[in-house]
């Protein structure tokens, strides 16, 4: 039987389990694995300036393409704490994640040694399984274990903690003849599937509603099938956008509070049946369930069971992944049609494009300062439908939602649950290493960009190009925005006179200049009309010189954007909306006066 370090097993479990890049900081605790990483070969690693920053870019990485699963390493005590956010973002979008962490030595792991932190407690809450390996011999095992629970049921995240004696210790191990474990998803029957459907059948105005599961399970081209079999329109969720290109004609837009097309919202409201797939009813999703649920019909599928009922009581639930729960839908749907016992659902369909064309924001404006719907409306002009966008959490991510164009599954990678600020640069340099032939476009804004804006240098160091978009307010828009609730506009503003910059007048940070600092490019744009020349600039660098490039747009300091604090029937639209066909120039559908 070949020997090893045990740090040398759990790498050679790492490439047969189909890891082919990780990212980290190296340390004191962990270095044992480290020259195990280097001693094996065939992982690539990213060097980070941060450790959350690592632990988000693994999830941009998991999130670009199916199967994948990112790596993030860290040493022992604060490495450990810094991760924290990232399984918790990990874990709220079912999205699976190794961390591994080092840890001080077993004989004193208890005794206040330095940097000795119980990680694995810590993590508990936000993993699927966290665990600190006081035996050599058990390392195989928890890796196997790690890959088989990432993959089996609802993904997540695992923590696996090295202490460094365990690193050390020579096991017996053959790589040669390891094996993966199967992964368990449970899966809908004939039965329920047929069930669901004559449930379906008889309503007269049904949705889908096509959630992040469906993209975890690989099966939006199942679900685009099933509606075009049965002519039943698609409302994506936010973690879901993409399943359905947003110019088919089932799109009938996303609904919510926050992040959804005023179509969206007016076409879920005049549904009698919802059929929800791979979806988790988030709450800026429903807003107040008796809005949200009266007079409608539901059926939940989803691949946890305990999901199920857990917002609100469906009217009939699956337990079931996505993918094999879509196929029976597939087939079901199939078999009535060549029947003649679908009904025909062209006239509702119809209606919801309808109303996608009546009901717009406005987003041309040429307002200078400008105001944010137009860096939208210009990004939709200058980034195609092979584009994937990056964003977390602000003003810039509502407004993004309610205005970009997305085309294809994985071309929204949006931190949904979690919503971390300085997420996007970490998460956008996942994404760009994971697919760097397609063009990666990322949006922040100010305190978003600033929150982890020293990973730009990881770009620039390991040439990963991707464009930036940061629209700047001086702000913190989105609290700014609800404050108003409260009659206050407190610690919220982030103007300031810099010394150094009396040109930027009060919108304080040299964005530019940091930027250029860390080894990237950066444009400044101050009027609307330059804005698509500053894209077409910002390609160009990022092609020559495979780094990073920034483009800000210096907005007007306050903009409301259109929400609700409370229920879909209600939101707030702050800003004039289109009335004519040249307001919403980059709209799917030409505005219908």
């Amino acid at each position: 039987m070949p020997r090893m370090t045990a740090a040398r097993a759990a790498v050679e479990i790492l490439k047969r389990e189909g890891v082919a890049h990780a990212f980290g900081v190296p340390g004191a605790a962990i270095n044992p694995f480290y020259a195990a990483l280097k001693g094996a070969g065939g992982i690539d690693h990213t060097l980070a300036r941060h450790v959350e920053g690592a632990s988000h870019m693994a999830e941009g990485y998991t999130r670009t393409h199916p199967g994948n699963i990112g790596v993030c390493i860290g040493t022992s005590g604060p490495a450990g704490t810094d991760m924290i956010t990232g399984l918790y973002s990990a874990i709220g979008d079912s999205i699976p994640i190794l961390c591994i962490t080092g840890q001080a030595p077993t004989a004193v792991i208890l005794k206040e040694d330095f940097q000795a932190v119980d990680i694995a407690s810590i993590a508990k809450p936000v993993t699927k399984a966290a665990t600190t390996v006081m035996e050599a011999a058990q390392v195989p095992g928890v890796f196997q274990q790690a890959f088989h629970l990432m993959r089996s049921g609802r993904p997540g995240p695992v923590l696996i903690d090295l202490p460094i004696d365990v690193q050390l210790t020579e096991i017996d191990f053959d790589p040669e003849t390891y094996e993966p474990l199967p992964a368990f998803k449970p899966a809908a029957t004939r039965a329920q599937i047929e069930k669901a459907v004559t449930l379906l059948n008889a309503s007269e105005r049904p949705l889908i509603v096509a959630g992040g599961g469906i993209i975890n399970a690989d099966a939006s081209e199942l679900l685009v099938e099933f509606a075009e079999l049965t002519g039943i329109p698609v409302v994506p969720t936010l973690m879901g956008w993409g399943i359905v290109a947003d110019d088919h004609e089932l799109n009938a837009g996303m609904v919510g509070l926050q992040t959804s097309h005023r179509y969206g919202n007016a076409n879920f409201l005049e549904s009698d049946f919802v059929l929800g797939i791979g979806n988790r009813w988030a709450n800026r999703h429903t807003g107040k369930l008796d809005v949200y649920t009266q007079g409608r019909t539901f059926v939940h599928v989803d691949i946890e069971p305990t999901q199920i009922g857990k917002i609100f009581a469906p009217d009939y639930g699956i337990a079931s992944d996505a993918k094999a729960a879509l196929e029976l839908f597939v087939e079901v749907a199939g078999e009535l049609k060549a029947a003649g016992k679908l009904p025909d659902r062209s006239a509702w369909a119809a209606s919801t494009q309808e109303r996608k064309a009546q009901l717009q924001r406005r987003t041309h404006f040429d307002n200078v300062p400008m105001k944010p719907q137009r860096v939208y409306e210009e990004m939709n002009k200058a980034f195609g439908p092979e584009t994937r966008y990056v964003t977390t959490i602000g003003l810039s991510q509502i407004a993004g939602a309610q205005m970009l164009h997305v085309y294809k599954p994985r071309h929204w990678i949006n931190c949904g649950q979690a919503g971390p600020l300085g997420w996007t640069i970490p998460a956008a340099l996942g994404v760009a290493t994971a697919d760097p032939e397609t063009p990666v476009v990322a949006l922040s804004g100010d305190y978003d960009f600033q929150f982890m804006l020293e990973e730009l240098a990881v770009g620039a160091q390991h040439k990963i190009p991707y464009i930036h978009v940061l629209v700047n307010n001086a702000y913190l828009g989105l609290i700014r925005q609800a404050q108003r609730n409260l009659d206050i506009n407190f610690q919220v503003n982030l103007e300031f006179e810099n010394i150094n910059a009396p040109e930027l007048g009060v919108y304080g940070v040299d964005h530019v200049k940091v930027a250029e600092g860390l080894g990237c490019k950066a444009i400044r744009v101050t009027d609307p009309s330059g804005l698509g020349a500053a894209f077409e600039e910002a390609k160009k660098l990022a092609a020559e010189h495979r780094v990073p490039v920034v483009v800000e747009a210096i907005l007007e300091r306050i903009t409301n954007i259109s929400m609700s604090g409370s229920d879909i029937a209600s939101v707030n639209e702050w800003e004039d909306l289109a009335t004519e066909p040249g307001h919403a120039p980059t709209a799917i559908k030409p505005l219908k006066v």
